[in-house]
Parts: structure tokens; sequence; C-alpha cells
């Protein structure tokens, strides 16, 4: 038997292998590439509050529910409000109707005044014949500057009733605002992330009601070591990886959108490129949401001005 064709035998087996070996992990390598950058996905969280003290009488959301701008979505009890808006129009009629009074007494003393001007021109002919004294003249002023001072102060009442009408319509314009924040608006279009309260609970000025988000865009934020920093600028198409499913990724375009001027520690949840270092840059890069991009959903980013 023949020994040297075993061993050349045993030779070809094992660099087929290591063939194989070889292109099995540069196969790998070039599948598994390392992204530039990690990340989460975050949107802006907008938590909606109570304007108002009182029991919430209606609030018509659910968690998921997609709300518009201006929609009105519940009511604060505004009893107490109303009851206060009807004491203050009563207040404010009967204030009013000393206007109508003060006016009358105006009237009066005008007239009184015209006739006392008669007299004076009168007296000033029959004094200037011979036929009236000077006392009949000075009275006559005495009587007129009267007048004129009590004309004076009826007017002073009318400003003054005045000014306190106005008070009044300053009280009632800030009652209708009250009344008005007991209408729950939501302020964004987005989706309801959580609901805080429920119809027939009482709330509070400030107190949460639910909180809410648009996700038709969302950041995905990553963190970049220092020498990444000058290889990026604001406005940059990047390619975003995320999960497909358990051994597929998922490709999309994003842009970067926020760049932190600053340098923060690295946190400990994030890996970056370059791994071990203590200071990176904060990064939020915009990716339009089709549906399937979650908050807190994991990402990775590839920069492609450095690919080119």
């Amino acid at each position: 038997m023949s020994i040297k064709p075993i061993k050349n035998n045993l030779i070809s087996i094992n660099i087929i292998s290591l063939l194989i070996a070889l292109i099995l992990l540069f196969g790998c390598s070039g599948n598994h590439q390392k992204s530039d950058a990690y990340g989460n996905f975050e949107v802006i969280e907008t938590t909606i509050s109570s304007e108002a003290n009182g029991k919430i009488l209606k609030l018509d959301i659910e968690t998921g529910q997609i709300l518009e701008v201006g929609a009105v979505i519940g009511y604060i009890d505004s009893t107490d409000l109303g009851l206060r808006k009807a004491i203050l129009k009563s207040q404010r009629a009967a204030a009013a109707s000393k206007t109508a009074n003060i006016q009358a007494q105006i009237a009066v003393q005008d007239q009184q005044q015209n006739n006392i001007l008669l007299d004076k021109d009168r007296v000033e002919k029959l004094l200037q014949g011979g036929a009236a004294t000077t006392k009949q003249m000075d009275d006559i002023d005495a009587n007129l500057n009267l007048i004129n001072k009590q004309i004076l102060a009826t007017k002073t009442q009318k400003n003054s009733v005045k000014k306190e009408l106005t008070v009044f319509d300053r009280q009632l314009d800030q009652i209708e605002e009250n009344i008005s924040k007991c209408r729950i608006v939501n302020p964004i279009t987005g989706t309801i992330l959580n609901k805080y309260a429920e119809a027939g609970e009482l709330t509070g000025i400030g107190k949460a009601i639910y909180n809410i988000a648009d996700l038709s865009e969302m950041d995905l934020r990553i963190y970049v070591s220092g020498d990444q920093i000058p290889t990026i600028r604001l406005g940059d198409k990047v390619e975003v990886i995320i999960d497909k499913d358990k051994k597929n990724n998922r490709s999309l375009e994003g842009v970067i959108g926020w760049i932190a001027s600053s340098a923060e520690f690295t946190p400990k949840t994030i890996q970056t490129k370059t791994e071990r270092v203590n200071l990176v840059y904060a990064v939020k890069v915009k990716v339009q949401n089709d549906g399937s991009l979650k908050i807190g959903m994991p990402g990775e980013v590839n920069f492609l001005s450095t690919k080119k």
C-alpha cells in the first residue's frame, strides 16, 4: 500500500477546506459591515394639560387615535363661570342705567344754563339803559358760574360710570376666555400616545390630560465621534437601516436635520463606530415614516458623504 497518495489527498482536502473557510469569512464580513452610527427613533411629544378647574364632562379620545389640529375633543364643567357671567351682566346693566339718569341731569342743567344766559343778555341791555342794577348782573353771573360747576360735576360722574362699565366689560371678557378654556381643543395634528384622564374625573389647571405626537416624520437620534463630525453637514442625505425581520434589514432615506454644538459623554446604550470613545456628538436624522417606524426602535446610519 502506498502512503504518498493518501498524504496528497489529505493535503488537497485541507486546501479545499481552507478555501471554503476564507470564502465564508470574507462573505460574512462583506454582508455584516458595521454602520457609521447607531441610535433610536424619537419624536417631539406634546403634553396637553387642562386650562380650567372642574369635572371633565366629555373626553372623546383613545390611545392611538389620530387627531386633527383644532378638533374639540371634550369639555370641562363651566357652570360656575356661567353663573359669574350672569351676575356681572346684571351689575353692568345696573351701572349702565346710571348713565341714562346722568344724561338726563346734564340735559336739565344745559337748559338751566341757556335760561341764565338769556337772562344775562336781557339784564345787560337793561343795565345799559339804566333800568337794571349791578347787583342783578352779579347774581346772574354767580348763578351761571354755579350751573357750570354742576354740569362739570355731572359730566365727571358720567365719565366715572363709563370707566365702571369698561371694568365690567373686561371682567366679562375674562369670564368668556375662561369659559373657552373649558373646551379641550387639540393643538396639533398627530397620534395620541397616552391618555391620562377620563370623563367624570376632576381636573385642574396644568394637570395632564393626554400627550400627542406627529408620527409622520421621526428623528433618529444617533451619536458620532469627533473624527466623524467634520464629514457631515446639515441637509446631508444618509442611509438609514432598520430591521425588516430576524435576518434581513431595510434601507430608508434620511436627512441630517440637527447636529449638537457641543460634545457629551457616550450614552451607555449606544455603540459608535469608534468603540470606547469618551465624547460624542448627538445628531438627529429626519426620516419619513410610512408606518413602520416606532418610538424607541433602533436604527443604524451610513453617511453617504463618506462613502463617495
